[in-house]
């Protein structure tokens, strides 16, 4: 037996664990919270965008509040067209300056989300690889934090032998044993290319199956064909 599906989790940002709300073999659903960094930092960061924020908006409206007055005075000939493009480019920089800030704004709310890691799907928990007060750096190679595997759904890898294989297509149903408890099975993938096995070729074939009862990678299986 193996995993349906296996994901090892890290964060994108960098900190330190402050929290850990699950323990290798416990069961969690999706969008459950597993694990915190120390956020503090990033949420300053969006206390401090979201004032300069306010402060760049208003200054962009009072920028095209100006401009719409000097375009007025333009259309009846009582400015130079100097002043129209100075002032169309003080609108243009506010607006630029707004964008920008609502741009970091979120930027720093996304580290206050990323430096919290939840549960992309219902599994168990493999491994925890986190402890408390440990130090995350964020870099080209991510420290695995959590180690999980999709609940209610294994996987059943045997070797077939080229003779054999040809007889068999994705989506065929077949039954898989383990530990005397029968389950229904089908085909999920067939391999194109061989493998040893002993002395013979043979060919990986990989058989998704559910299990109300949560079993283990590992595990000897059956697979009974029809």
């Amino acid at each position: 037996l193996q995993w349906s599906h296996r994901v090892e989790l890290s964060t994108p940002v960098s900190g330190t664990v402050q929290a850990i709300h699950v323990e290798a073999g416990d069961l969690v659903k999706k969008g459950q919270v597993l694990l915190t960094l120390d956020s503090g930092l990033y949420q300053a960061k969006v206390a401090e965008n979201q004032a300069a924020l306010v402060r760049h908006n208003e200054e962009a409206v009072e920028a095209r509040r100006d401009l719409d007055r000097v375009q007025e005075l333009y259309n009846r000939t009582i400015i130079a067209t100097t002043e129209l493009d100075q002032a169309k480019l003080r609108n243009t920089k506010a607006q630029s300056m707004a964008a920008e800030a609502k741009a970091r704004l979120k930027q720093h709310q996304k580290g206050v989300e990323d430096a919290t890691i939840r549960a992309p799907f219902d599994a168990v928990v493999v491994a925890r690889q986190a402890e408390l007060g440990q130090t995350v750096a964020a870099g080209l190679q991510p420290q695995t934090l959590l180690v999980l595997a999709k609940s209610g759904e294994m996987l059943a890898r045997m070797r077939v032998q080229e003779t054999q294989v040809d007889k068999l297509k994705t989506g065929q149903s077949v039954t898989v044993t383990v530990s005397g408890q029968n389950y229904a099975g089908k085909i999920k993938s067939i391999g194109l290319e061989p493998v040893k096995l002993k002395e013979e070729s043979a060919y990986p074939v990989d058989i998704v199956f559910a299990s109300q009862v949560q079993l283990r990678a590992g595990l000897a299986a059956v697979v009974k064909m029809p």
